[in-house]
């Protein structure tokens, strides 16, 4: 399978990205604000949900997504000094300010979240090594 890339530069392409992200892990000390080059950075094992089949294999693979046009970054629920623990995220979400300005939001499991606020959308994901066998598939409650 090929290394997945894609680039969200509106809500609806954040949508779809957020898709693709939804479950990946990512240890604290794997979360970066760059402010210089105005760049949020996480380094995640992502699921890779996009396999289709009842019979297969689930799977993780090695990703980094980057956050660019950053302003500022406001973080709840992580506790920075513990670089080792584990965050499951859970969706990537866009609220709207001043178009095409807004904040973009992390949530993770726990209730941990980052807060980005952006000039506009522009993230973009990439896939960095070959997937791994996952232990299992993530299932959510639907209460």
């Amino acid at each position: 399978m090929e290394r997945l890339k894609l680039i969200a530069l509106d809500k609806e392409d954040l949508g779809i990205l957020s898709t693709y992200c939804q479950d990946a892990v990512a240890k604290i000390g794997d979360l970066q604000y760059l402010p210089a080059q105005r760049r949020f950075v996480v380094v995640m094992n992502r699921y890779v949900w996009e396999i289709d089949g009842k019979n297969r294999t689930p799977e993780r693979r090695r990703s980094v997504v980057h956050f660019n046009q950053i302003d500022n970054v406001k973080i709840t629920g992580i506790d920075q000094q513990k670089p080792d623990e584990v965050l499951s995220l859970l969706a990537v979400t866009f609220e709207p300010a001043a178009l095409p300005a807004g904040k973009l939001h992390l949530v993770f499991s726990g209730g941990a979240a980052i807060r980005m606020e952006v000039e506009c959308i522009e993230v973009q994901l990439s896939d960095m090594d070959a997937a791994w066998k996952a232990k299992s598939q993530p299932a959510h409650d639907m209460d």
